[in-house]
């Protein structure tokens, strides 16, 4: 009989815990009833669903406002909700102002990561869950990627590409101070020849960056009058693209001048950020590389206001590309959007104030783009981009619970996008109404 009494308890305890952790499961469960669901732009609405969340990601999505015994509702009944928006171009390290000069000797490593704490939680109550940095110190954005993802800062998912592979003397070097200071503080980035830019490339996979960035062109915001057209040599592009394929990485080329663009296509490169002065050529090439463009048009219209401003911050040298480069990228991305190239958002914000991210929205509308588009482009084509289509861009089970809402139709009016109610990052909310 005391072996049956103990065989019995041991029986009921281990029924318990299975009860306890049910219960626990069942608390940890979050459930959003939606009222309009656009679990997959481009695809039909939802009316009236639930999404049932479960350690950071989507368990189901069922018909209905449904409920579970010690589950978490969220009730976004008067909502619109869809996925988490992407931004495949930004600086979190940074934001362009009078002390932008100055701050680049004055702040370390450290100072650098918290002010891109700062950011990017900034951006994350904005509606963007992931982003792709694509140049900075490597140390600060480094430590901040990997603060977000263990948890110890508040922030979008990241992708990072360190600092830019650049020319000696390009675009995403040093440039405009006195020699001792040019000699002191060039990029660890900058490379000559192929050997060199190869070498290049794999410190930096070494380093443990996502993604290979590179400034095939000049740019509006160094300060020289290098011009806007292509820096590297034909070689040199082949040996950084081969470099970044043979140890798991893709490459991205800020290019404004057509004969970067095109030079960096003709390479195999993967895409290109702004692509300001692209012609037919660089639609076929892209459309027959499958190459994606990141057209940051939002950066065109936030240079060509604080150069028409003088803004104190500006140089000469930058105001003058600035008026030459930004005026022209509302046509760019018209002009790429109808020639069929696969369009992916991305705003370079840290040239513009990080949070308002979504103006870029409003600007490829303004393209020609429809909503539906341009949402498109900073969720599926985004998720593609930074090939992470497999857990995010999307409402569908086992992805990141990853989701927005607005308080009316995106798609009838892309400007609801500017105003967003809530926010959950991989199943955590981070704002709500």
């Amino acid at each position: 009989m005391p072996g049956m009494t103990s065989a019995l308890l041991a029986a009921w305890m281990m029924v318990s815990a299975v009860g306890a952790q049910a219960e626990d499961d069942a608390a940890a469960a979050t459930i959003i009833h939606a009222g309009h669901l656009i679990a997959v732009p481009g695809e039909r609405v939802r009316e009236g669903a639930s999404i049932i969340i479960s350690d950071g990601r989507i368990e189901a999505i069922e018909d209905g406002y449904v409920t579970r015994e010690g589950a978490e509702i969220v009730d976004l009944t008067a909502h619109w909700v869809l996925p988490g928006l992407i931004d495949s171009h930004v600086h979190l390290l940074s934001e362009r102002g009078a002390n932008s000069r100055l701050d680049e000797f004055t702040l370390s490593s450290a100072d650098r990561a918290f002010v891109g704490a700062r950011h990017a939680r900034r951006t994350l109550e904005a509606g963007f869950t992931t982003v792709q940095d694509v140049g900075g110190d490597l140390e600060a954005i480094l430590a901040l990627r990997n603060a977000i993802r263990n948890g110890d800062a508040v922030g979008p998912r990241m992708r990072v590409a360190g600092p830019s592979i650049t020319p000696t003397g390009g675009h995403g070097d040093v440039n405009g101070y006195n020699q001792r200071v040019i000699e002191n503080f060039s990029s660890p980035g900058a490379c000559n020849g192929p050997a060199d830019c190869a070498r290049a490339v794999r410190s930096l996979v070494q380093a443990g960056v996502d993604t290979i960035k590179i400034t095939a062109t000049g740019g509006v915001l160094s300060n020289t009058a290098a011009g806007l057209e292509v820096q590297f040599m034909n070689d040199e592009l082949t040996a950084i693209v081969q470099a970044a394929e043979m140890m798991g990485r893709r490459v991205t080329a800020h290019a404004h001048g057509v004969s970067g663009v095109n030079a960096f296509l003709a390479a195999g490169g993967h895409s290109i950020e702004h692509g300001t002065f692209l012609d037919e050529e660089s639609i076929r090439l892209f459309r027959r590389s499958g190459a994606v463009l990141v057209p940051t048009v939002m950066a065109g219209e936030f240079v060509t206001l604080e150069a028409e401003a003088n803004a104190e911050w500006m140089t000469p040298f930058q105001r003058a590309k600035a008026l030459q480069v930004g005026p022209q990228m509302v046509d760019m991305l018209r002009r790429a959007h109808n020639g069929g190239v696969e369009i992916a958002f991305g705003t370079d914000s840290g040239v513009s104030r990080h949070g308002d991210n979504a103006r870029e929205f409003e600007l490829m509308v303004e393209a020609g783009m429809t909503p539906a588009e341009a949402i498109i482009a900073a969720t599926l084509n985004a998720a593609r981009h930074l090939q992470m289509e497999d857990e995010i861009g999307r409402i569908a089970p086992g992805f990141h619970a990853d989701l927005i809402a607005v308080s009316a139709s995106p798609l009838e009016n892309i400007s609801e996008l500017r105003d967003v109610d809530f926010v959950m990052a991989a199943g955590m909310i981070h704002k709500a109404p």
